[in-house]
């Protein structure tokens, strides 16, 4: 299964999410997307302005497995497994603290934090779309107190390391996991205040005392601790405290990360085909100069006029039949292929491919799903749809997923992050004049917002299913003013 999530990630960048869901009965999974951007003729986006190397600088692809799916109530659990691995961790680094128990220590303690990290999502999210305000009281009391059983169960963790065979640098890696919960709690806690205060005011006065109680709580908990608050007396301090939370994130979720060495998709068969053009180019010419030299003699002006002209013909034939060859390879190959590993062991591969092509090569089920409105059909015969397709192949390997993994991991995920940066260069102003009577009998002026819509039409193979889906942005010159998404 391919499970696709879309947001704008800033002003420029647009963030797809793809999810690599494996079968855990097939041992090789084979994923195939294709992704057709319908881009503006007046942007001036073509295979002369927008080179392949430009699209893969604009192009940032992190892979990463899909965190451990759990609800927070099930984290809180008494027995539940994130909380016995890393009970087991601690207790097994305190009997030895070697090289490896350390790194089983660190491990668990980031896998425990993106676990609850997913969860806080999940929970904060069923929150905020639950349809029955009667019941928003107690989910949010559900939410504190699972919360409060998860931070301080992690914390009691903590005196089991407090040991005098530990070193003081191994504590700190407890600490940073402490410190990421922290953040976590504070920044889904103010998500629902915030949402439920801008969108429903009725709600928000029913939850906003006990979860301010416990973001205080929270905040005097980090004081305590060493750990930076925010302060809006000192811009130093909240800019330092930004820069470290990134840091904080990053490396909590690097265990997610997969290793990832990319390299030319197609090598070989390219020096192949280049050998090929210098062959036939080279036979060209001395099939020339061995008719000449048969007809006029050896020495004689023909002959040299012959080997001077088969000469300069042969490098433009080499020439054309590179471009030949190099055309039909990038059609029927990929630009590139990236091996993918867990802990230095294979578990698949991704191959990526970028073209820019015509109408007539897009397939009219995907034209059908681009839906043109008929003033653009009509505008577009005279000034057409630049259309670049990417294309991607994913291969997974089931077994070795699971063997490498000590929880079960459904899949890998694909964050692509595309800045569009390279789009607005020939965009107009963002704002027009517009004109319209006002009450006095004369007129006014008033702003218009000049936009463009990008499209990307995304179509999805695996295990013999097809599916497309569709989303649109609007941008302006001043960057990514929202996205539509289409079933």
């Amino acid at each position: 299964m391919i499970d696709i999530q879309v947001q704008i990630h800033d002003r420029y960048s647009v963030e797809f999410k793809i999810g690599y869901v494996v079968h855990p009965q097939k041992k090789v999974n084979d994923f195939m997307l294709n992704t057709w951007i319908f881009i503006p003729d007046s942007l001036a986006i073509n295979s002369f302005t927008y080179s392949k190397n430009q699209f893969y600088r604009d192009v940032r692809s992190n892979v990463r497995l899909i965190t451990p799916i759990y609800r927070l109530e099930e984290v809180a659990e008494e027995q539940s497994l994130p909380f016995m691995f890393l009970g087991v961790a601690f207790n097994e680094l305190v009997a030895d603290p070697s090289k490896e128990n350390l790194a089983e220590y660190e491990y668990q303690i980031k896998m425990f934090a993106s676990i609850v990290k997913s969860a806080l999502r999940k929970t904060t999210h069923g929150i905020l779309n639950n349809q029955k305000k009667e019941d928003l009281k107690i989910l949010v009391e559900s939410y504190i107190n699972n919360v409060q059983k998860i931070t301080g169960r992690y914390r009691a963790l903590r005196e089991i390391i407090k040991s005098p065979s530990i070193p003081q640098e191994m504590l700190i890696y407890s600490s940073f996991g402490d410190e990421f919960l922290s953040n976590l709690v504070e920044q889904y806690t103010y998500g629902i205040l915030e949402r439920l205060k801008k969108y429903d005011s009725q709600c928000f006065s029913l939850v906003e005392k006990p979860l301010m109680d416990m973001l205080k709580t929270e905040i005097s908990y980090k004081r305590s601790q060493g750990y930076g608050v925010v302060d809006k007396e000192s811009p130093n301090n909240n800019r330092n405290l930004v820069f470290r939370r990134h840091l904080l994130k990053k490396y909590t979720e690097s265990h997610l990360f997969l290793n990832a060495k990319k390299k030319k998709e197609g090598v070989v068969q390219e020096q192949v085909y280049y050998s090929l053009a210098a062959g036939i180019s080279m036979i060209f010419a001395t099939t020339i100069a061995f008719s000449f030299q048969q007809k006029y003699g050896n020495f004689t002006m023909p002959l040299f006029v012959a080997l001077v002209v088969s000469y300069m013909l042969k490098d433009r034939i080499k020439d054309l039949i590179r471009y030949y060859f190099a055309h039909r390879l990038g059609k029927k190959y990929f630009d590139n292929k990236t091996s993918i590993s867990v802990k230095d062991s294979p578990i698949g591969w991704m191959k990526e491919g970028i073209d820019f092509i015509t109408e007539d090569r897009v397939p009219e089920e995907v034209m059908d799903i681009r839906d043109r409105s008929d003033l653009l059909e009509a505008e577009n015969r005279n000034t057409e749809e630049k259309i670049i397709l990417y294309r991607k192949l994913v291969s997974i390997d089931a077994r070795a997923l699971d063997e490498n993994n000590q929880y079960d991991i459904s899949g890998v995920n694909d964050i692509l992050r595309y800045n569009i940066s390279n789009f607005i260069q020939k965009m107009d102003n963002p704002e027009v004049p517009l004109y319209l009577p006002d009450e006095n009998g004369g007129y006014e002026v008033i702003s218009g917002d000049k936009i463009y819509y990008i499209n990307f039409l995304m179509q999805f193979q695996y295990d013999g299913s097809i599916n497309y889906k569709r989303f649109r942005l609007i941008v302006s010159r001043n960057g990514i003013q929202g996205i539509e998404k289409f079933s």
